[in-house]
């Protein structure tokens, strides 16, 4: 983490709007937790976290998905999606096959190694995941998750 980053919270003032020091700290701390995920990721699958975002979205749909609904789905450019898929692809991870209605576009899909290599991968994250969240007792998750809930909703309204 840059000393930027680690000083958002450190340049507010007590004078700072409430809204202003929680959005910092939100984003400071989901900073912190993708920090520690794409660390884990690196030392212990020696892949990254698009990577793995890109398989999850694959194992969540069987049947697979163009390239363009990854885009989308992973809010990355087309590229970026056509370079990931290329890595997978090479280590046998993912296919891609043609789309019989439109021979222009392609079906992603995970191919049974890549399913087992997700599985495994899912299963120490979530383990990350629990360790990380440690700190609150399961009321305080709860409640969290209600309050960020709310603001989801009211963000999705005032869109």
């Amino acid at each position: 983490m840059s000393a930027s980053e680690m000083d958002l919270e450190t340049r507010l003032s007590d004078a700072d709007h409430q809204a202003l020091k929680l959005w910092l700290r939100l984003l400071s701390c989901t900073t912190r937790v993708e920090d520690q995920i794409r660390q884990r990721l690196r030392q212990e699958f020696g892949t990254t976290l698009p990577r793995f975002d890109l398989l999850a979205q694959l194992e969540r749909h069987p049947d697979g998905l163009t390239m363009r609904e990854l885009s989308k789905r992973l809010m990355v450019t087309g590229g970026n999606v056509t370079g990931i898929t290329d890595q997978l692809e090479a280590e046998g991870l993912v296919l891609r096959e043609t789309r019989a209605d439109d021979r222009r576009s392609f079906i992603v899909r995970l191919t049974p190694q890549g399913r087992r290599q997700f599985k495994r991968m899912a299963a120490t994250h979530e383990g990350w995941i629990v360790e990380l969240f440690a700190g609150w007792t399961p009321a305080q998750k709860s409640q969290v998750h209600e309050l960020l809930a709310q603001l989801k909703t009211h963000l999705k309204d005032n869109t």
